[in-house]
């Protein structure tokens, strides 16, 4: 819990208030500090912003008259969401309290260009707000995610060997039609892990996730912070070089990467060398779920691969729980047996002997879920408050 050494901002009470801290008045002076004339001004200011809502109603029964309550007002307006991958995107309209009001999945070609799928996904969420009832001056913020290292400060792509024409390219400027609002940009499977917020995050502090699909990810917490790395890298284990791969040539230009063995693409290449019908791995994932024997065994080796990656981040940042998303978590049960086998044997007894192998809390709404966790963090905490109702 914060420290409070000086007099608490308008930010910092209404922190207090969006967390269930504080309810009433009397609260936020106690839990503050602040005289009753300096927690009235905040308070004002917040109900005037309609980030917060007064009722009398009281939240149980009893004797005498309750004191009004403060209560976040998760309607007060709305964040967009685009969860961006290689063949298909996933977009959102979500409250303030970052549940999902509206999607929409969309294919696109493989190799889709900005200049080809943003627009498109402007015009795909333009049309989504209105099924939610609203209108762009309700949007408080934009959040998105691709593939890759990202230049969050520039909000493009860093370095993304599966998107093909991305690297470098705002993508603020695309949502300048629909709306103003501040666009936030991360590592999908950053963002996934940010999805456990309202999840695993409420029991754990240190985490996990891996992101199996047509590439491999990992989004690390530490400490109930997100880990990114100095230039934004963090968890990219798609591209770690592994014996088994030796001399096999990945999508990125080099050999011996963890994804030629373990990600959808080269799976689904393997899969069709064997004669199954797979054009995409989610095929794979149907074919091994409705038993599919070679299907199963591609998934399982898949899963055994990655816990063989896995096992070194295990031992280095000893995690609580290692949580599992992505397209090859459809075949849930046939991949973690492959992880955990390699992961539990490379890994040491002390970092998995009270390890939890668990799979993602919102299922294929993750990526949506958590880009709009990730735009929130950034518009709705104490300090970006405080500077927009500096603004007003």
């Amino acid at each position: 819990m914060r420290s409070w050494s000086g007099p608490a901002t308008t930010g910092e009470v209404f922190s207090l208030v969006r967390d269930g801290r504080a309810d009433t008045r009397s609260e936020i002076g106690r839990i503050t500090g602040l005289s009753r004339t300096a927690v009235a001004a905040r308070v004002q200011a917040l109900l005037d912003s309609g980030l917060v809502v007064e009722t009398s109603e009281p939240e149980r029964p009893g004797p005498g008259r309750p004191p009004a309550r403060l209560l976040f007002d998760r309607d007060a307006g709305v964040v967009l969401a685009a969860a961006v991958g290689r063949s298909r995107t996933q977009l959102a309209v979500c409250d303030l309290e970052g549940d999902v009001l509206v999607a929409r999945d969309v294919d696109q070609e493989v190799g889709s260009t900005p200049e080809v799928l943003m627009p498109r996904v402007v015009e795909l969420l333009g049309e989504l707000l209105g099924e939610a009832g609203r209108t762009a001056s309700d949007v408080r913020a934009v959040g998105v995610s691709i593939p890759g290292t990202v230049d969050r400060e520039k909000g493009a792509s860093l370095d993304s060997p599966i998107m093909t024409g991305w690297d470098g390219v705002p993508l603020s400027p695309y949502l300048a039609p629909l709306t103003d609002a501040p666009l936030f940009c991360d590592n999908d499977a950053n963002v996934m892990a940010l999805s456990e917020r309202r999840g695993h995050l409420e029991r754990y502090r240190d985490l996990v996730f891996v992101k199996a699909s047509t590439g491999i990810g990992v989004g690390v917490v530490a400490g109930g912070g997100l880990v990114r790395g100095a230039l934004g890298a963090g968890g990219e284990v798609g591209h770690t070089k592994t014996p088994a791969a030796a001399g096999l040539p990945c999508r990125c230009g080099d050999t011996g990467c963890l994804e030629t063995l373990a990600s959808g693409w080269a799976l689904a290449q393997r899969a069709r060398a064997l004669g199954l019908p797979v054009e995409h791995v989610r095929d794979l994932v149907e074919l091994a779920g409705r038993g599919e024997g070679e299907a199963r065994q591609l998934v399982r080796e898949a899963g055994r691969r990655i816990g063989e990656v896995l096992a070194g981040a295990v031992n280095l940042l000893n995690p609580q729980v290692v949580v599992v998303g992505g397209d090859l978590a459809g075949a849930y049960d046939t991949f973690v047996a492959g992880l955990r086998e390699s992961l539990y044997s490379l890994a040491t007894a002390l970092a998995t002997r009270d390890l939890a192998i668990v799979p993602l809390t919102h299922g294929d709404r993750s990526g949506v879920v958590g880009c709009a966790a990730l735009a929130l963090s950034n518009v709705l905490d104490s300090a970006a408050v405080d500077r927009a109702l500096a603004l007003r």
